[in-house]
């Protein structure tokens, strides 16, 4: 499967979750608590990034650059060594450090047209399979089970699962991604 008809997939399924959640999402510029903390993502998901760094004005690449080089400046000094392979395994590595294509003047996704599945995923009640992809904490707030399940979309297990898992011997973050080429 090309890698723009998954992003359509998992968008249109996306969009029908969204439509069924209404006013449960609290998903909205300036809700950044997704956007902090690293987390694993695959080769196509770094090329994705890679390529909206090219497709944005330059100044705002720049900045994106100077995030990432910062970025990785602090996890090589907290992290030495096999820095993207510790920052993974490790729980709570590096909880504090925003994603650096997180504008933080506004709050917003600077390479949001072309973000990882997993932020693309995340929030609304996107089910694949028998388990059910984490629900952002500050969604559904005061919602029960029912009314959760009532907002859930399902995603063909097979189109997430290569996304989604990929082969974690290439996976990276996104620091690395916006700085390294594969």
């Amino acid at each position: 499967m090309a890698s723009g008809d998954l992003i359509q997939i998992v968008d249109a399924a996306l969009a029908e979750a969204v439509r069924k959640a209404g006013a449960w999402l609290a998903c909205r510029p300036g809700c950044t608590a997704c956007c902090i903390s690293p987390f694993p993502i695959t080769p196509a998901d770094a090329d994705r990034l890679r390529e909206g760094l090219t497709q944005i004005d330059s100044t705002t690449a720049a900045q994106i650059r100077e995030r990432a080089r910062q970025s990785i400046d602090r996890l090589e000094r907290d992290y030495p060594g096999d820095t993207v392979a510790r920052v993974l395994a490790e729980d709570e590595a590096a909880e504090d450090e925003a994603c650096p294509a997180l504008d933080p003047d506004t709050g917003t996704c600077d390479l949001y047209a072309w973000r990882p599945i997993t932020c693309r995923t995340f929030g609304p009640a996107i089910r694949f399979g028998e388990d059910s992809l984490a629900v952002c904490e500050l969604c559904f707030d005061g919602a029960t089970p029912e009314e959760i399940a009532a907002c859930e979309v399902e995603i063909a297990p097979e189109i997430l699962e290569s996304a989604l898992l990929g082969d974690e011997e290439d996976e990276t973050i996104v620091a690395y991604a916006l700085l390294c080429s594969t």
